[in-house]
C-alpha cells in the first residue's frame, strides 16, 4: 500500500497585491460544519487506511504500551467529597469504567446518591463528553450538558433529583456551565450560533414555555460570551471578550431579568474580571500594568476602582476568588506558581508547597467560604495530589494523591530547570525530567513538547503515561517559551503578534541546551505539541528539520495565514488580537506569510512525523492539518513516514473516555519508538 496523493486543483487568492495559491483548499468541505463532499471524505479515509497500514506492524508495540499506560490508572479511581450547601458531591470510576459517575450524600452523613452516570449516558456512543454539571440552590434539580460528537454544541437538560425524571431538552447549541437563579426556578446558559460563536446569554424558566429569554446578545463577532457565578452566589457574571479586551455585566440571581450592572464599559487592550462580595466588588485587571492589579469597588459604583493590591514586574496576578473570609489569589512569582491569602486587615501570607519547583492552585471550593481551601499539586516527579489547606492553622492537609497501581518510585526519578538562551538574549526556562541512571553523555533520547501561545502555561506537573518515555531511556522536557505566560504577562506578550517568531526561537534554543546539558545529540529528539502547540511543530520541522527524530502534531492549527484571512469562520476575527489581521494589515500578512507552516513546506527531507485531526473539531479545522500533509507529500524528499490520523466521530480533544484517550497516546509513543528503532 502506498500513502495517498491529494490531487491538485487551482485556486488563487490575491491579498495586498500578493497571490496566494493553495490548490489544496478543495479539501474545505463547502458545506462545513457539515462535512460531506465525496472526495474530501474520500481523501480523509485514504490517509487514516494508510495510517492503519503503517501501524500495523506496531500493533504488539501499542498493545504493550496501552496495557502499560492503563495498568498506572486506578481502575476504581474516585474524587474527594466537596462541600456544597447540604451535600457532599463526588466522582467515581466503575472498574474499567470510561467515564465518571457523579454521586453525594448528606453533608452529616447518610446514603449516596447516584445524580449523574455518564456510562449510561454514553451507552454505544463513539464520543461522549459532559460539558456542565450544576445543581440547583435548593438541591432539587441538576443541569448537565453533553456533547456527543465532539463539535462543542452541547444539549442541555434538566433532572429532577427526586424521581430522575428529565423533560425535553433545553437546547442542543450550549456551551460552558449553566447557573442557576437564587430560587432554583431558572437558569442562564450560553448559546453558539450556526458558526459555533458564543454570542448569547439566555435565561430558562422551568415553568414556563416558550423560547428562552435573553439576558445579553453580543453583536461584535470578534466578541465571544460565557457566564460564571460569583463566589458568594449573589450574581450571575456575563462577560464578553475577545484576547485582549473584556466587559462584565452583573445580573442579581435572586431577580436576573432586572437591568444589568455595567462594571466598566470595554476599553481596547483592558482585561478584567470580578467577583463578589457582599457589596463589594474585587477587580483584577491589567489597566495600569501587564501583570495585573486588584482594585475594589461597591455595587453602587462598579467604575470607581480603588487599588488594593499594586502590580508588581515579578509578580504576576492570575486570578482571585473572593470567600467571605478572604480573597485568594492566583499567581506566579519568578516563575513559579503560588497562592496567597489576603484579609480585610491587609494582612496576607502566602501557602508554603513542600518542592521547589511545582504546579499548584485552586481546586473545587463551591462554598462561599473556605476554611478549609482545595488545592491541587503536583510536580514532574510527584503525582497529583489534593489538599486541603487549613487556613487558620496554616497546614496542608493530604487528601489524596494519585496512585499508580503498576507502581511508582519517585526517589528513582529527577527534575530540573535549565536555561536556554534565545537568539535575543533572553533566558527561556526548560523542565526536565529523566530517571536518575540516564547518561549524560548524550547518547540518551529525548522528548521535548512545546506550546506558546494564548498566555497558557505548560506547567512542570506530573504524567503517568510519560513513565512509559523515561522508562525507555528517555529525558522528557518542557521547553517554557515565550507566548506562554510562565513569568508574566509580558512574556506572553513577546511571544504574539509581531513578536510571534519569539515562540519558535525558544523553542530551538530550548533543543539546543538540551544537547549542550549532555542529555541528547542533535537528530536524537522527538518533539510534539498540539492546536497552537502545532503551530510550532510546523514551524520547527520546517525551520531545523535535521533536529529532530520525529515530530506528532495534534489537531494543529498550521494553515495559519489561510485561516486568518477567512473571516467567515467563527475563530478568526477573536483570533486577530492574538495573531494580527492580514486582512487588513499588510505587515501582519507579510510576517505571518513568513512562518505560516502550510505556507512555508520546501523541498527538503523532513523528520517522521505523526499528524492527528478531528473531523468535528470547531477549534482547528480538519482541513488545517489535511491540505499540511498533502503538501509535505508534495514537495518533502525524504523517506521517513508521515501519518495523517482524522478521528471521523471527535473533535478537538481526540477520543473520549479515559482508556480510549490512552490507545491514541500509546499510538504516538509507538510511532515515536518506531522512529528511533527503539525496542518496545
Amino acid at each position: 500500500m502506498q500513502p495517498p496523493v491529494a490531487s491538485r486543483r487551482p485556486h488563487s487568492a490575491t491579498h495586498h497585491g500578493i497571490a496566494v495559491e493553495d490548490h489544496f483548499a478543495w479539501l474545505k468541505d463547502p458545506g462545513y460544519p457539515v462535512v460531506a463532499d465525496p472526495d474530501v471524505l474520500a481523501y480523509v479515509a485514504e490517509e487514516n487506511a494508510w495510517f492503519e497500514a503503517w501501524m500495523a506492524p506496531h500493533a504488539a508495540t501499542v498493545e504493550t504500551l496501552y496495557e502499560e499506560l492503563k495498568g498506572r490508572v486506578k481502575q476504581d479511581d474516585e474524587g474527594v467529597p466537596t462541600r456544597d450547601g447540604d451535600w457532599d458531591y463526588w466522582w467515581k470510576f466503575a472498574t474499567g469504567g470510561q467515564y465518571r459517575i457523579w454521586l453525594r450524600r448528606p453533608a452529616g452523613g447518610g446514603d449516596e446518591q447516584v445524580i449523574l452516570d455518564e456510562p449510561a449516558l454514553a451507552g454505544s456512543l463513539d464520543y461522549f463528553r459532559l460539558g456542565g454539571l450544576a445543581v440547583s440552590p435548593d438541591g432539587n434539580r441538576l443541569a448537565y450538558a453533553i456533547d456527543a460528537d465532539g463539535s462543542e454544541r452541547f444539549t442541555l437538560r434538566v433532572r429532577d433529583l427526586a424521581t430522575g425524571v428529565e423533560g425535553e431538552p433545553i437546547t442542543a447549541h450550549s456551551i460552558g456551565s449553566p447557573v442557576w437563579t437564587a430560587d432554583s426556578a431558572a437558569l442562564a446558559w450560553t448559546e453558539v450560533d450556526e458558526k459555533w460563536r458564543p454570542f448569547r446569554v439566555r435565561l430558562h424558566r422551568l415553568d414556563i414555555g416558550g423560547e428562552d429569554g435573553v439576558l445579553y446578545e453580543e453583536s461584535d463577532p470578534s466578541f465571544f460570551v460565557g457566564v460564571g457565578r460569583s463566589q458568594d452566589r449573589s450574581q450571575i457574571i456575563v462577560r464578553a471578550a475577545d484576547h485582549v479586551t473584556s466587559e462584565l455585566r452583573l445580573f442579581p440571581t435572586a431577580a436576573p431579568e432586572t437591568k444589568p450592572l455595567l462594571v466598566s464599559s470595554r476599553l481596547a487592550g483592558r482585561e478584567y474580571e470580578v467577583d463578589v462580595r457582599g457589596e463589594t466588588l474585587f477587580i483584577r485587571t491589567n489597566d495600569t500594568h501587564p501583570n495585573f492589579r486588584i482594585a475594589t469597588a461597591t455595587l453602587a459604583a462598579p467604575g470607581e476602582w480603588t487599588e488594593l493590591i499594586a502590580p508588581s514586574d515579578d509578580d504576576y496576578i492570575r486570578g482571585i476568588t473572593a470567600f467571605t473570609s478572604y480573597l485568594a489569589i492566583e499567581e506566579r512569582v519568578d516563575g513559579l506558581d503560588a497562592v496567597r491569602l489576603r484579609y480585610d486587615d491587609g494582612s496576607e501570607h502566602r501557602i508554603a508547597f513542600p518542592e521547589p519547583s511545582f504546579t499548584a492552585g485552586l481546586s473545587t471550593n463551591s462554598e462561599p467560604d473556605a476554611p478549609l481551601l482545595r488545592l491541587s499539586y503536583s510536580s514532574m516527579v510527584t503525582p497529583q495530589t489534593v489538599f486541603d489547606y487549613d487556613v487558620a492553622a496554616r497546614t496542608l492537609v493530604t487528601r489524596k494523591v494519585q496512585v499508580v497501581p503498576s507502581g511508582y518510585d519517585a526517589s528513582a526519578y529527577a527534575t530540573e530547570r535549565l536555561w536556554a538562551t534565545a537568539p535575543d538574549g533572553v533566558k527561556v526556562p526548560v523542565s526536565v525530567v529523566y530517571r536518575r541512571d540516564l547518561p549524560r553523555d548524550g547518547s540518551a533520547r529525548l522528548h521535548l513538547y512545546g506550546y506558546g501561545a494564548y498566555g497558557i502555561t505548560i506547567p512542570p506537573g506530573f504524567s503517568a503515561s510519560r513513565l512509559s518515555l523515561l522508562d525507555r531511556g528517555f529525558a522528557y522536557a518542557i521547553a517554557h517559551v515565550r507566548g506562554g505566560d510562565d513569568f508574566g504577562h509580558r512574556w506572553y506578550q513577546h511571544g504574539k503578534l509581531d513578536k510571534r517568531t519569539n515562540t519558535f526561537t525558544d523553542f530551538v534554543a530550548a533543543a539546543h541546551a538540551l544537547i549542550d546539558a549532555g542529555f541528547v545529540k542533535v537528530g536524537n529528539i522527538s518533539t510534539s505539541g498540539g492546536s497552537a502547540g502545532g503551530t510550532l511543530m510546523g514551524v520547527v520541522a520546517n525551520s531545523d528539520p535535521g533536529l529532530w527524530r520525529a515530530v506528532v502534531a495534534h489537531v494543529p492549527f498550521v494553515d495559519v495565514l489561510g485561516t486568518m484571512l477567512d473571516d467567515t469562520l467563527p475563530l478568526t476575527p477573536i483570533e486577530w488580537p492574538e495573531w494580527g489581521n492580514p486582512l487588513t494589515d499588510p505587515a501582519a500578512f507579510a510576517l505571518i506569510r513568513s512562518y505560516s507552516p502550510y505556507d512555508n513546506v520546501t523541498a527538503q527531507a523532513y523528520p517522521a512525523m505523526l499528524v492527528t485531526a478531528g473531523l468535528n473539531d470547531p477549534r482547528v479545522t480538519y482541513w488545517e492539518p489535511a491540505k499540511w500533509v498533502a503538501r509535505l507529500r508534495e514537495l518533502g524528499t525524504g523517506d521517513k513516514p508521515l501519518l495523517l490520523k482524522t478521528n471521523m466521530g471527535a473533535g478537538h480533544g481526540g477520543k473520549s473516555g479515559r482508556f480510549e484517550a490512552l490507545r491514541e497516546t500509546a499510538e504516538e509513543f509507538a510511532f515515536i519508538l518506531a522512529a528511533f528503532d527503539a525496542p518496545a
